[in-house]
């Protein structure tokens, strides 16, 4: 499994948005997401182009354990 290197904030946002994930507020360039589906849930993304690779493996560490998802799955799909 290889972590994508070039991917964006928008499109990390427009990704989780397919797992019921939407926006719920901006500061600055750093934008909020929430989620009801499996308890609530709350994940900050930076609007970077592109994300730096640890912060976007800390983002997917956190999102595949809220959605009890493998994370080989998540980057598949990505």
């Amino acid at each position: 499994m290889r972590i994508p290197r070039d991917i964006s904030g928008n499109e990390l946002i427009q990704y989780l948005s397919k797992y019921g994930y939407s926006a719920t507020r901006q500061t600055g360039s750093h934008i909020r997401l929430s989620t009801k589906t499996n308890g609530e849930h709350h994940i900050t993304i930076p609007n970077h182009n592109p994300i730096k690779i640890g912060t976007l493996n800390s983002i997917t560490n956190d999102v595949c354990s809220h959605l009890e998802m493998d994370k080989s799955e998540f980057f598949k799909n990505l």
